[in-house]
């Protein structure tokens, strides 16, 4: 079967069939709805001293003035412990790590579920980045490293997660990336990005366009 009759095949679900979805088939498969999406490395501190790094990728830009980054966080009902979120609404710092390719393996790992004792950065064998003015740990090993203060919490009563708005403080990014306009070259940066639960893909440069107007003979 050629590849274009392979994409004119198409399978339809109703709402029934989604219903009716096993589980893990589920998540897999609406996990890849919206498409790539960044991968990053969340890092965090208790107030009690012990770091944590997550991987999550459900990361979106909410504005540049001021400079705001959202993300959402799994929910956490009662029995289950949800490291990072506890951390956030603890201290209300966290810091924003790009992965990039050569760090693919070592982030993925951070997915598995260590004990609250076990930092994940010793687990994977990722390194620390300390600044005195910030209380949560960078990635030193990542080439984009954002630093937040916890602006807004909201609990979303649909499914139970937790939207997450962060007011960024700190950048801390190779300069060789960044644009004399103010865009960062995020292929250079080989940075990574996600697809679903577990694929990983390393986006080539893109084509830019200039600012979109409506040419003078259509005004």
């Amino acid at each position: 079967m050629s590849q274009a009759t392979q994409r004119n095949a198409c399978k339809t679900l109703d709402r029934n069939a989604i219903d009716a979805l096993p589980r893990r088939y589920r998540a897999n498969l609406f996990n890849c709805l919206s498409g790539y999406k960044p991968a990053h490395l969340v890092g965090t501190r208790s107030r009690a001293g012990a770091d944590n790094l997550a991987l999550f990728s459900s990361v979106t830009h909410f504005g540049a003035s001021p400079a705001l980054i959202g993300m959402v966080a799994r929910p956490n009902p009662e029995g289950i412990e949800r490291h990072t979120l506890e951390n956030i609404l603890e201290t209300g710092i966290w810091t924003m790590n790009a992965v990039p390719q050569s760090m693919m393996a070592e982030a993925h790992q951070t997915s598995a579920k260590y004990p609250r004792e076990r930092s994940e950065f010793d687990a994977v064998g990722l390194s620390r980045r300390e600044i005195p003015t910030f209380g949560a740990p960078f990635v030193a090993e990542s080439p984009l490293q954002v630093g937040l203060h916890l602006a807004q919490h909201t609990e979303i009563a649909l499914n139970g997660t937790h939207l997450l708005i962060g007011e960024v403080v700190h950048v801390h990014v190779a300069e060789a990336a960044l644009r004399e306009d103010g865009s960062l070259d995020l292929a250079w940066l080989e940075v990574t990005a996600l697809c679903g639960l577990d694929s990983w893909h390393c986006p080539p440069a893109g084509q830019r366009f200039g600012f979109a107007e409506i040419p003078p003979d259509e005004t």
